[in-house]
């Protein structure tokens, strides 16, 4: 939810008109939740999302649930610790290393949403780093340090071509890479 709206924000940053909404399971933790954000250049003539640009999945009961809504020529984004099974879809896949970058970072499987933000700016480019980082420094108060390093990790992940293979974090000893 903290990622969608930090996207949100972003977006509104650099001009785009933005609609976030989220909703929750019945249980208090640890049950499945969805978070819509859609972002425009125009008016927003609808306030929910009829089918899916870009998917994001951090769990398997959520790509199970969600994947219908997905165009076929989609984005699929999935969390490579956490989804296993993925069909076989028209959409470009990309497996990420979420919650193992999330770790690595610090702040555990908390910062998980800013590394999967991270590598959604990347992949899709639907809003500029630098957008994304001043809504994090401006809307997240004492955590933005921690949210910042976790968002730039994600964002440091090489997407790629799209596959089913999980993505690697750049070398930053290779030659021509930037430190």
């Amino acid at each position: 939810m903290l990622a969608a709206r930090v996207l949100g924000e972003a977006a509104v940053l650099e001009g785009k008109n933005a609609l976030q909404t989220q909703a929750y399971g019945a249980e208090a933790r640890g049950s499945m939740t969805k978070s819509e954000v859609i972002i425009s250049d125009g008016r927003i003539g609808f306030p929910a999302v009829r089918s899916s640009d870009v998917l994001v999945t951090m769990s398997q009961e959520a790509t199970d649930a969600f994947l219908r809504d997905l165009k076929e020529s989609g984005v699929l984004i999935v969390d490579g610790a956490n989804v296993k099974n993925v069909p076989e879809i028209r959409a470009r896949v990309y497996r990420i290393p979420i919650t193992e970058t999330a770790k690595a970072v610090g702040g555990g499987i908390l910062r998980a949403n800013m590394v999967m933000l991270g590598a959604l700016t990347k992949i899709t480019g639907i809003v500029a780093k630098e957008s994304v980082e001043e809504a994090i420094r401006s809307g997240l108060g004492r955590s933005a340090d921690a949210n910042l390093r976790a968002f730039r990790a994600g964002h440091m992940l090489e997407p790629g071509p799209a596959s089913r293979e999980p993505l690697q974090p750049r070398d930053s000893t290779r030659p021509g890479s930037p430190a």
